[in-house]
């Protein structure tokens, strides 16, 4: 619904920001955390219509899986018992198309960026990369969703709240034209 509102442009969660401010000084109860790129395209809070406290948002290049990023979702999901994990990708993504010229051995990257492509490498294998470049982006943005999902599900913690349905995960992906969330996949909780 809030996506819904984004896309129509009728947000409603930018009234009363003082106000919530204030009630969340003494803490946060969000209700989704979002995994998501760091693209400055793609502010998650506005996408889907939230405000302050609603959503646990964690913004890297290319939404990919670390120690650091996986300790982040762990804190929201154990600690902050955020019952909805989102892995949210966008066309488009530069590091997605970064990634595919690492896969095909054409990438000329410093070592810390090439190091973040290599997170997102695995999930791309498999692709046909002879495919016209427009449509092998777009299928490499939705497998490193996937390969984001793959992850998390293969995560003791994250696979345990899981099976208890405690935790639902949802796969998405952000295009830019629509303004839209066209979700791939889900496992919400019972």
């Amino acid at each position: 619904a809030g996506n819904a509102r984004f896309v129509s442009g009728e947000l409603h969660t930018k009234e009363y920001l003082a106000e919530t401010r204030t009630k969340l000084a003494g803490g946060q109860h969000p209700f989704a955390t979002i995994l998501c790129c760091s693209d400055s395209r793609v502010p998650v809070e506005l996408v889907f219509d939230q405000t302050l406290g609603d959503l646990f948002v964690v913004r890297v290049a290319g939404n990919v899986i670390s120690t650091e990023v996986l300790g982040s979702i762990e804190y929201a999901a154990l600690h902050l018992k955020a019952p909805l994990l989102v892995v949210m990708g966008h066309d488009r993504c530069g590091a997605v198309d970064a990634a595919l010229a690492e896969l095909k051995g054409h990438a000329d990257e410093p070592p810390n960026i090439t190091a973040l492509l290599n997170l997102i490498v695995p999930g791309l294998k498999g692709l046909d990369v002879s495919q016209p470049a427009e449509k092998l982006l777009e299928a490499g943005v939705d497998a490193n969703v996937h390969w984001s999902l793959k992850q998390l599900r293969e995560t003791p913690e994250i696979k345990g709240m899981l099976d208890k349905k405690s935790l639902g995960l949802v796969g998405g992906v952000y295009k830019f034209a629509s303004g839209r969330v066209e979700f791939l996949e889900e496992s919400l909780p019972g």
